[in-house]
């Protein structure tokens, strides 16, 4: 038997708490193989928007698991001092295969495959009893510690107006997330197959009281659900597609380029053709003020809503 970590030792090893912290126990099995394990329950707070009366674990919280345990096998090598900012740089090959669901117990394992140039790679899975969930592969890297120095940009043309393509209320209409997974706030513009979402950052929302360091940024996993959910917007807003729910299927890549803070207005722009089949794939990139934050390629599945 390796090193065990309690929840505790990886709540200060890791600076994350409730409602983030994704793993209940850790053992160390050697310097490069890991073994988690979280337990899922329906008083989870994510369960309650995720979906009402259909509660599943988002697939990007199966990705910040396997990013924290991550962080446990190498961050001390990336940052000895722990003074820098160790942060999830790349995604690839992700894939959801199986639903996590209340009651299930997630087991999440890590690989480290390289560590060089001041990055790590590492293969990654989530798994329940009756199967792998999801796999990864994930790059960790260093950069320092910042804060924003600039207020936001003065009002643009994606701020809510008269003439935004939908409000708040109508993605109530269509979409099944609800407080306090819902990261889109309306979608500012609509062209075709284009469209352009907005998600206002604020200290107030519960994800950053999860965070006990001093430099509080968005996760670079919830990056990835704000842009799918654009694009679940998207697509459930086609006539054919009523009452319908879309599902994340997979992360062909995600690169994430700088931090995202409180008071940051995130402008998400992703496109996402017409599919014959129920499977459909787009690209997309988050902006704040102009400046490239991340961008993705992601598949989806639209399937019938809970009855």
């Amino acid at each position: 038997m390796g090193t065990i970590l309690d929840a505790a030792q990886i709540r200060e090893l890791l600076h994350i708490r409730y409602p983030m912290l994704m793993l209940d126990r850790v053992e160390i099995e050697s310097p490069t193989q890991l073994t988690g394990i979280r337990n899922l329950t329906m008083n989870e707070l994510f369960f309650q928007g995720h979906f009402p009366g259909h509660p599943i674990l988002p697939g990007v919280m199966q990705v910040e698991a396997m990013r924290q345990l991550a962080m446990l096998a190498v961050a001390k090598e990336l940052d000895p001092s722990g003074s820098r900012n160790v942060y999830m740089r790349k995604l690839e090959s992700v894939k959801f295969r199986k639903p996590n669901l209340p009651g299930d117990r997630m087991k999440v394992s890590a690989e480290v495959e390289s560590i060089e140039n001041g990055e790590a790679v590492i293969k990654c899975k989530t798994a329940n009893c009756q199967g792998v969930t999801c796999e990864a592969k994930i790059t960790l890297a260093v950069r320092e510690k910042s804060r924003p120095e600039t207020m936001p940009c003065d009002y643009n043309e994606f701020d809510r107006n008269a003439d935004i393509a939908l409000d708040t209320v109508g993605l109530l209409a269509f979409m099944p997330h609800r407080y306090p997974f819902l990261l889109t706030d309306y979608i500012a513009k609509r062209d075709g197959d284009q469209v352009t979402s907005v998600k206002n950052v604020t200290g107030g929302e519960e994800l950053f009281q999860a965070y006990e360091d001093d430099c509080k940024t968005f996760p670079e996993s919830l990056l990835c659900e704000v842009m799918a959910q654009a694009g679940c917007a998207c697509v459930l807003s086609r006539p054919e597609n009523a009452g319908k729910i879309g599902y994340f299927m997979s992360i062909d890549s995600a690169e994430f380029f700088a931090p995202v803070y409180p008071g940051d207005q995130m402008v998400s722009h992703i496109g996402l053709p017409p599919s014959k089949s129920r499977f459909g794939k787009g690209s997309g990139e988050i902006t704040v003020n102009g400046k490239l934050v991340m961008k993705i390629t992601l598949m989806f599945a639209i399937v019938d809503g809970a009855k």
